[in-house]
């Protein structure tokens, strides 16, 4: 098996060696049939108790002993309901209507529509999106949009609408805070989108919950829509449930992915708040919410999330989370006076720091070195440029990330 048909993600085929084959998945690890590797990126972020979690997995097959895909349109489906519900019990307060989709990307189109076509329904003319500096929501057209403009989507520049964009926050984020608000005043602004405390592929970038509660609050003030992309952010990553938890607010759209099945199988839901739906909500057909895609709220889909949804129930999720993100901040603490790492950083689960080399950004040299000499120890990581992060599955063990660590310490540069 060569894999020569395939043309792979994020992968420059006239550099890149072609990849090992996976064979089997387990909890923390990755097999392969040159060895194992440990899944210390969660598979992409998505893998959260781990790997072929055994409840999970029964519900997927218990699924498919009697659905599979059919259309969510004009029929409906029991794990689609049942989900829907146990979600809007979890989710931040006043979310109460779940649109389903397929990934986060969807997810983040989804909800930009959502917003558009609310306040096309309130007879309001707003229309313009504002986003965070370094953000990414995705490959889609409008993701990118909403994204920083630079690598991932220069080529595409043309078919992208233009947005408003807040400086990083930086610090104590007054300076994002004072651009919002500036912006908020024109009457224009529809929807401010963001990656809450952790910018993900921007560079696991991570800002104070006291700055998102600042940018409800001008929300609130100035009655802008506040989206939030939890698509990474969700499920416990930033040692909350939800990272809006960590600010005590609530969005008034929410979008979620990755973990929603465990990260078994793709899922993907958009959540709004009432006031959301109603604006759709009309005798009047032109105010239906067009969207959709052939496999929207799939049933086997469907009832890994609930699955997932009864683990985080059943579990003492809370300790799990803490208990990873203290393995995390002990092994951290011994890059301090590292010279060759800097702005060591960490939300919750989440561990980053940077590798100090004259010339950092996605696009630096050492980015591809780091990742062989990771995957030659043992050990799956995909640096971020000059960044190098750990977001690996809730059941690694203290010994997996001394293995991890133990690779990082070990790199030298070119």
């Amino acid at each position: 098996m060569t894999g020569n048909a395939v043309w792979y993600p994020f992968t420059q085929h006239a550099t890149e060696p072609v990849p090992p084959v996976v064979t089997r998945t387990e909890g923390a690890w990755i097999e392969t049939a040159q060895g194992r590797l440990l899944d210390g990126i969660s598979s992409w972020w998505v893998i959260t108790h781990g790997h072929r979690e055994a409840r999970i997995m029964a519900a997927i097959r218990d699924a498919a002993e009697t659905l599979d895909q059919v259309i969510f349109a004009g029929l409906t489906h029991e794990p689609a309901e049942q989900l829907a519900n146990a979600l809007t019990q979890v989710a931040p307060k006043g979310l109460t209507r779940v649109f389903y989709s397929d990934s986060g990307s969807t997810s983040v189109e989804v909800a930009l529509k959502m917003a558009l076509g609310y306040w096309r329904h309130a007879g309001d003319g707003r229309h313009r999106i504002a986003v965070m500096q370094h953000s990414y929501h995705g490959d889609t057209i409008g993701t990118m949009s909403v994204g920083e403009r630079g690598v991932f989507n220069a080529t595409y520049e043309p078919m992208m609408f233009a947005v408003d964009s807040l400086p990083f926050p930086e610090g104590d984020g007054q300076q994002t805070l004072d651009a919002f608000e500036a912006l908020a005043r024109s009457g224009q602004m529809a929807a401010l989108i963001l990656e809450p405390l952790v910018l993900g592929a921007g560079g696991m970038l991570m800002y104070r919950p006291a700055v998102l509660r600042g940018l409800r609050e001008i929300c609130d003030r100035h009655d802008v829509l506040m989206i939030a992309d939890e698509v990474m952010t969700g499920w416990g990553r930033t040692g909350r449930l939800w990272a809006c938890d960590h600010a005590g607010i609530a969005p008034d759209i929410l979008c979620t992915s990755k973990g929603l099945t465990g990260g078994a199988i793709p899922l993907a839901a958009t959540l709004a708040s009432e006031r959301i739906f109603q604006a759709h909500y009309s005798t009047d057909r032109t105010r239906t919410f067009y969207h959709s895609s052939s496999y929207t709220a799939n049933p086997i889909a469907c009832a890994a999330g609930l699955a997932n949804l009864r683990l985080w129930g059943d579990r003492p999720m809370q300790d799990v989370l803490d208990g990873l993100a203290a393995m995390q901040a002990q092994r951290l603490a011994r890059f301090a006076d590292n010279p060759r790492f800097g702005n060591i950083r960490q939300c919750g689960t989440i561990a980053a720091m940077d590798l100090n080399v004259p010339q950092g950004g996605y696009l630096a040299q050492e980015g591809p070195r780091m990742r062989a000499h990771f995957m030659a120890n043992g050990v799956l990581l995909r640096p971020l440029g000059n960044t190098v992060y750990l977001l690996p599955p809730y059941c690694v063990t203290a010994g997996d990330l001394d293995l991890a660590y133990g690779a990082i310490e070990s790199y030298r540069p070119a």
